[in-house]
């Protein structure tokens, strides 16, 4: 046998130091409990492998490494992340009971049986408004994953590898996006590799990592070819016995990618010259083989990169001792790998590319037709369905590859890969007119099979290919199955209603639907179409009827057995008596809708109900109740693996602010996302903007600043984000004294919600009572420079928008019919906040504030009764501002509000007033009224100058002034006597402190 080179590999790693440091630095950041991600792109060839393999071995971490195969080689979704789960499991550190859905990922065990068992005619339960659809069990299986993770994570670091993303599915990029905007404190590094060669304009992998390279935590690393120098090194190392030059010309032909200097190394040993292209490069290894070698790596090319040794000897023809001698050849001379459970994997794609390439096109079908026939006669496994309709489709055999898409299909679906589904659902459309209709799948109709997709493509993130499907659906329904043809055209209403500006096509559609069950009997397909028209007909407010609606849902749903559709009616009947302000009534209903969704098992449908019937509460201004509900929620969607679908988040979102309100603000700030981190996706910025309350309260400044100016480039993707944003970019302002910064982003926030969500959105009274605030301290510092023209300015700017509060309350349309006790209490804000615009404010607009927010609000009430303080005091009403200063005090303490205790503070300081039980200390003024009038004027910033012209005395008496001062306080500087000053109640400051 003649000489085999050596590979790569078998060396020590040459010129990539630089790599491994940043490769290393991660990791120990991962360890340190900062969770990252590195991103490793570089050619075919260059190294990708190496380098994690070499970062892998060195590792004090558990390492998981998964790999993705192209399209068709493989019916496997998320590929990489089974792969390493099994590795967890072989470690003994999976518990399955634990996370069910985690048995999606492995293919030994049976899939969760869908409600219907062909898997194409049951549709789950719809979403309202303008959600985007999910799939359950993709949810469920994405939390699974995201919390074995951070639990391995928490008893040693984890390294996860996953090669080759370029050819990755679309559901695992859609796991590993979830994965990587999630990233916090685990102790876990993430390290994706992908060709970037192989990134054309329209690559799908290409806008995932625009938006991945996005996030805080993720990182790029370009592993670029080796330089000349390097390259020479690495020939030298890797054989060292060639002739100089052999080397350089190696090392100059290679373009510095070490996988081509392998290849060069290997016909240079052989003597045969150099070929020039990487083909015939590769291929001249295999040409080295003996005759059966070749033909048994041809075979293996057509099934993959990686083929099972029993498949291989059915399709190569051959008997075990011929097979195994031209595998152990193969394997000698580096093409082929052996692998764990028998199976062969070749060691470069690049080199199974090169091979399946050369093959002859009857060759290809011939082998593919083989493949196919083994695979249909094999014992059915999980992946067996979607190899089948690949090789069958290679193979020309077009009746099989729509049976066998059909089943990849459903078995994409049930293990959570809603967009293979819709790969193979398409696949099996396109067969559908050319296989004979004797030879299609029985008890499968084209008609189904839209629907079916319309259903997957909308749960894959494609919703106008979702309304697509529908459409072409609705062209094809048959008035003699009145049932099936309003499923479809019910279908078609539930994907219009995800966009906008499609009311009048949805209407229509429902409409249609109802038309073919009108006059029928009682069946679940009857009370859905009731049920949806019901929700779409109250989401528009179209009360009358939508009750009409409702209620018949509910009779037919009960007398067809449809549980989930009557849950679904009851959840819309108790918005409906919401709306109609009968509050008994809507909590009936609404826990009447929860106890049926969980005895259907409509989990969906529980998790909508549940947040309305905590937004009931809310509104009512019930918010012990409200939390209750909330965090029952909560724990129901943790429970089902769905706390990241879109009422999962809600719930999550309102949890984390009524936390806020009723003071539990530690709990709030681990509900919502850290702080201080950069956001991209929805999900993350909507929970983000939520903890912002609690990092601006606190008096987390800086953190809060940079949060909220980086949520703003994330206001287009939900207008909540905007108008939280906005209020508490505004509250952060004015307890830093920028009040103008205060007004300019209130007014933004304005703007933007009356252009995306109406004109009287009534969040924009909160909003106002903050840019009231504003331009009441912007009027205040105009009086004390005694500037009229920008005090009037500010005054009637305030005026205005106190103006627009009243009116939106007047115009605005409450969700319930009528505003509760929050709603209420912003606008009292509203009033006494106006109240502060010519003066120190009215007392008793500031009581019916403070009352206003004592629902349950207390740290809105606090910051009232710190304002009723400031106004009684300047009212001369003494003894009723201490008890309202100390009833503040203990507020801001007990939940650690650092910006209004400090205020508190510092209106107690200058009205002598203790806060505790010790008793007021009597100061007595250490300053002479000349050296107080130079220290006042000397805090506001005045030159020795231009304090002698305002006082006519000499710049050399201010100077006096000023050192005696100085020696009185015990400061060495004039900026420092000032700041001791203002520390002891001796001097007057505005009343937002710059902070």
């Amino acid at each position: 046998m003649p000489l085999v080179a050596r590979l790569g590999s078998g060396i020590p790693l040459v010129a990539r130091s630089r790599e491994m440091t940043r490769l290393r630095a991660a990791l120990d950041e991962a360890a340190r409990g900062l969770a990252g991600a590195v991103l490793l792109a570089g050619d075919a060839g260059v190294g990708k492998t190496r380098l994690v393999d070499e970062l892998a071995s060195a590792a004090d971490a558990l390492v998981l490494t998964g790999r993705c195969l192209d399209v068709g080689e493989t019916g496997l979704p998320y590929l990489p992340f089974t792969e390493a789960l099994g590795q967890v499991r072989e470690a003994g550190l999976l518990d399955i009971s634990a996370r069910p859905a985690l048995g999606r990922l492995l293919p030994e065990l049976a899939l969760p049986v869908s409600q219907d068992s062909s898997g194409l005619s049951g549709l789950p339960s719809h979403l309202v408004g303008r959600r985007p659809e999910q799939d359950v069990g993709q949810l469920q299986l994405f939390d699974a994953v995201h919390g074995m993770l951070g639990d391995l994570a928490e008893s040693q670091p984890v390294l996860l590898v996953l090669e080759d993303l370029h050819w990755a599915d679309a559901s695992t990029r859609y796991l590993l996006s979830f994965l990587f905007s999630r990233l916090r404190s685990q102790r876990l590094l993430i390290v994706g590799t992908y060709r970037s060669d192989d990134l054309h304009r329209s690559h799908p992998l290409r806008p995932l990592l625009n938006e991945l390279v996005r996030l805080p935590a993720v990182h790029r690393l370009d592993l670029t070819p080796l330089s000349a120098i390097d390259a020479r090194s690495f020939v030298a190392a890797l054989a060292d016995d060639l002739p100089d030059d052999v080397v350089l010309e190696v090392a100059e032909r290679s373009d510095g990618n070490p996988f081509f200097a392998e290849e060069l190394i290997a016909v240079a040993t052989d003597g045969s010259g150099i070929p020039w292209t990487l083909a015939e490069v590769l291929l001249a290894r295999i040409e080295r083989l003996s005759p059966a070698a070749q033909h048994v790596v041809r075979v293996a090319s057509v099934g993959g990169r990686s083929v099972r040794h029993d498949l291989l000897r059915e399709v190569a023809g051959t008997d075990d001792v011929a097979l195994d001698g031209a595998l152990r050849e193969a394997v000698q001379h580096h093409v082929l790998l052996v692998n764990r459970n028998e199976v062969y994997t070749f060691r470069h794609a690049l080199l199974r590319e090169a091979v399946y390439g050369d093959l002859l096109p009857g060759e290809r079908v011939r082998l593919h037709s083989a493949y196919a026939a083994r695979i249909a006669a094999m014992p059915d496994h999980r992946g067996a369905a979607a190899a089948l309709a690949h090789h069958s489709l290679e193979s020309h055999d077009l009746a099989c590859a729509l049976r066998a898409s059909v089943d990849a299909a459903h078995e994409a679906q049930a293990a959570g890969a809603p967009a293979e589904a819709l790969r193979h659902l398409e696949q099996a459309l396109k067969l559908w007119s050319a296989v004979p209709a004797a030879e299609r799948p029985a008890g499968v109709t084209e008609l189904r099979l839209l629907r079916r997709a319309s259903w997957v493509a909308g749960t894959a993130g494609q919703p106008e290919r979702a309304i697509a499907f529908a459409r072409s659906g609705t062209l094809l329904v048959d008035a003699e199955a009145p049932e099936e043809a309003a499923e479809m055209w019910r279908r078609f209403a539930q994907a219009l209603q995800v966009l906008d500006g499609t009311e009048d096509e949805k209407y229509a559609a429902i409409e249609a639907a109802w038309h073919l069950v009108r006059d029928r009997p009682a069946s679940p397909a009857r009370a859905w179409v009731l049920a949806v028209w019901a929700a779409a007909l109250r989401h528009d407010r179209k009360y009358t009827e939508a009750r009409e609606r409702a209620e018949e849902a509910v009779r037919d749903g009960r007398a067809a057995g449809a549980e989930s559709a009557v849950a679904d009616a009851l959840a819309t009947l108790g918005l409906l008596d919401e709306a109609a302000t009968d509050v008994a009534s809507a909590r009936s209903h609404l826990e009447a809708a929860v106890a049926c969704a969980m005895e259907a098992e409509a989990v969906s449908t529980e998790l909508r109900a549940r947040y309305f019937l905590g937004m009931h509460h809310y509104d009512l201004g019930e918010l012990p109740d409200a939390l209750r509900v909330f965090d029952e929620g909560m724990a129901r969607a943790k429970e089902t693996g769905l706390s990241w679908s879109s009422y999962g988040l809600e719930l999550r979102i309102l949890q984390v602010l009524t936390r806020y309100y009723t003071g539990e603000w530690e709990s709030a700030a681990v509900a919502a996302e850290p702080p201080g981190l950069r956001v991209s996706s929805t999900v993350s910025a909507r929970l983000a903007a939520a903890g912002t309350h609690v990092t601006v309260s606190r008096g987390e400044f800086e953190q809060a600043e940079r949060l909220i100016g980086e949520l703003r480039s994330d206001w287009h993707r939900d207008l909540q984000i905007a108008l939280i944003t906005g209020g508490t970019g505004a509250e952060l302002a004015l307890w830093r004294g920028q009040p103008e910064l205060a007004v300019e982003r209130i007014t933004d926030a304005i703007e933007w919600s009356r252009q995306e969500g109406g004109d009287w959105a009534l969040a924009g009274i909160r909003l106002a009572a903050l840019g009231v605030a504003g331009h009441a301290e912007i009027a205040a510092r105009a009086r004390r420079r005694r500037d009229a023209v920008a005090e009037s300015a500010a005054v009637g700017a305030g005026h205005e928008l106190a103006e627009y509060a009243r009116t939106t309350a007047e115009l605005g349309s409450p969700r319930t019919g009528s505003m509760g006790p929050e709603g209420r209490a912003w606008l009292a804000r509203v009033a006494a906040e106006e109240s502060r615009l010519d003066g120190p404010g009215d007392p008793g607009l500031w009581r019916a504030a403070a009352d206003g927010f004592a629902f349950g609000s207390v740290f809105e009430e606090a910051v009232c009764r710190w304002r009723l303080a400031e106004t009684l005091l300047a009212a001369d009403q003494r003894d009723a501002a201490i008890t309202e200063l100390r009833l503040a005090d203990a507020v801001a303490d007990r939940l650690g509000a650092v910006p209004l205790r400090d205020s508190v503070h510092l209106v107690a300081r200058r009205a002598r007033v203790a806060l505790h039980a010790e008793t007021t200390r009597s100061h007595v003024d250490p300053f002479t009224p000349r050296e107080r009038s130079v220290l006042g004027l000397v805090a506001l910033g005045r030159t020795n100058r231009e304090v002698g012209e305002e006082l006519y005395i000499s710049e050399k008496t201010v100077s006096v002034h000023l050192t005696r001062i100085m020696a009185k306080l015990g400061a060495s500087r004039r900026a420092e006597a000032v700041a001791i000053a203002y520390d002891r109640g001796l001097l007057e400051q505005p009343s937002f402190p710059d902070a």
